[in-house]
This record gives structure tokens, sequence and C-alpha cells, in this order.
């Protein structure tokens, strides 16, 4: 019964990650064709019908060309800090509350925090392992800041854990049977999509690729697979975060269509932003996280705790 508990174990596992590996590709499709057309053009339309296979396409491109590397590079880290990138944007994925062969976490809210905190380890040793001027600075640079939006990250979770008093993502959907929690704390759900914006190292806060004074940052010197995965580890995470979005404001995770429906606007919504704002002037970074979010999520925080106290 054991030996079967773990095939359905892994099997589950293997399913999700196809799944997740597939809905990557396709976000990638469609975050080009949006780009296009809000740029007033079309976007990739050859490959297949309408475009639809060319993330295909370029999978098979990059991991078929010639692997280079830096001849001063670290080689071991170098080589191997993405696929443990890429790796731990696909543990996270462990948190969804599966319907079948459930592995429910009891205290998901901790690993996913375990997780976020250990993928800025990755960014720093990849960009460092490069010898390179230009990749060392882009990756202490994605640090800084993915580092100090992740305190505001988990402020703002706090709150919410504190009205469910549990760290169960299953108990944020039984408690939004009647109010969606994106109602209840509306200035923060706002302060938590924009911090992940900052955690994922999308427009307006994608400085670790600052094309202009950075060259694209801390993958400047990977090419072919290494950066085929950097750029996988980092769109499972976007999607990871979309899905976190609706599980803490949106109603939590069943198996309806229009679950489906609000993470594919949320996921849109990431796109959206890239092709509307510009990015933000460097100076200013820290003062969003700093300045705004925490004394915001410190303050909700006593509400909140306040508030549950009272009800108690």
């Amino acid at each position: 019964m054991m030996k079967k508990d773990m095939l359905m174990m892994m099997l589950g596992m293997l399913i999700l990650i196809l799944g997740v590996l597939i809905g990557v590709a396709f976000l990638t499709l469609l975050e080009r064709k949006v780009l296009g057309y809000i740029q007033i053009r079309k976007g990739p339309n050859k490959v297949g019908y309408m475009g639809i296979l060319q993330p295909f396409s370029d999978a098979i491109k990059l991991f078929f060309k010639e692997q280079i590397f830096p001849i001063f590079s670290n080689y071991i880290f170098y080589f191997f800090f993405p696929v443990i990138s890429f790796i731990l944007s696909l543990m996270v994925w462990m948190l969804i509350p599966y319907y079948f062969n459930m592995i429910s976490f009891n205290l998901g809210i901790l690993f996913f925090l375990c997780c976020i905190s250990t993928g800025g380890y990755t960014v720093m040793v990849a960009g460092w392992s490069s010898n390179s001027n230009y990749s060392l600075l882009g990756g202490l640079r994605a640090v800084a800041q993915t580092i100090s939006y992740e305190v505001s990250l988990a402020l703002i979770m706090l709150s919410s854990i504190i009205l469910i008093m549990d760290f169960n993502m299953m108990k944020l959907f039984i408690y939004q049977d009647l109010i969606w929690f994106f109602f209840l704390m509306l200035p923060l759900s706002m302060c938590w999509i924009s911090s992940l914006l900052a955690e994922t190292n999308r427009t307006p806060f994608d400085f670790a690729e600052g094309e202009s004074e950075l060259v694209s940052g801390f993958n400047i010197e990977y090419s072919s697979g290494g950066f085929a995965l950097i750029f996988l580890a980092e769109y499972s995470s976007i999607l990871f975060m979309s899905m976190l979005f609706i599980l803490m404001y949106m109603g939590g995770y069943n198996m309806s269509l229009f679950f489906y429906f609000k993470l594919v606007f949320i996921s849109f919504l990431f796109i959206w932003v890239r092709g509307t704002l510009p990015r933000y002037r460097y100076d200013k970074l820290m003062y969003l996280s700093w300045k705004s979010y925490l004394p915001i999520s410190l303050n909700y925080l006593l509400f909140f705790l306040g508030l549950k106290m009272f009800l108690i």
C-alpha cells in the first residue's frame, strides 16, 4: 500500500510539473502576443496556427544550441545554479492543494516563504559565478530588491494569516466562502500585487536586467540551456504568484473554470503592466518598499490583530 501511495504521489508530481511547463510555454506566447498588440504590431504568427507552436520552437532552439561558458567562470556554480533555480520554482508548486492524492501542507505558507527566500541565493550565485562585472552588479541589485520586498510580502501575508489563524492554504478557501479578502483588505491586496511584481523582477521593477546600464544583468553570460532554465524559473514563479494572489485574496482554490479565468487575468495583469509602465528610477526602488508598503502593512497587521482579539 505504501509503495502504491508513493507511486501515486510521484505520478501526481510528474503531471503537475508537465502542466506547469506547458502553462509556462503558453504564458510566454500570451506575453509576446499581448505586447505585440499593445505596441500595435502582430506577435508571433508564423509557427503553427496563429503562432501557437512558437514556444516549442523556441524551447527546441534554446536547448539544442551549443553550451558555451566564460573561461574564468566558477564552472560548477555557473552550470548548476540555473538548474537549482528551476527546481526551486517547481518545488513551490507542491503547495497547490490537490483534490486527488492530496499533498496537504499544514505549514504551506512557511514553505512558500522558505522557497522564495532561497530563490535570492540562486540569482546571486548565478551572477557571481559568471565572473563578470556586469553580471555581479545585476545579481547584487536583484538580491537587494528581492530581500527588501520579501519583508513587505511576508508582513502583508501575516494579515491574512491572522484572520485565518493557520498556515494551511486550504483554510484560505474556507474563510473566503462569503466574501473575498480582496474586498476586506483592498489597499493591502494592491500592495501585495505590486510586491509580487518586484519579487519576480518584472516591469516596473526589472532592475536585475536593466538593458541600458547592465546589459541584461545577472544572466548576461548565460546562453542556450542555462538561459532557458533561468527564463523558465522566472515565468513559473509569475504563474505561481498569480495563483497565490487568487488563493489569498480572490476566493481561494477550487477546480472551477472561474478559478482558471481568474488565473489568466492576473497573469495577463503582469503582462499588461510590462506593456504600460516605464522602469522605475533605481534610487526610488527602496522608497516604495520601506516608506510606503512597510508602514501600511504594519498598520493593517495591528488593525487585524485588534479585530481578531475583539471578535474572539
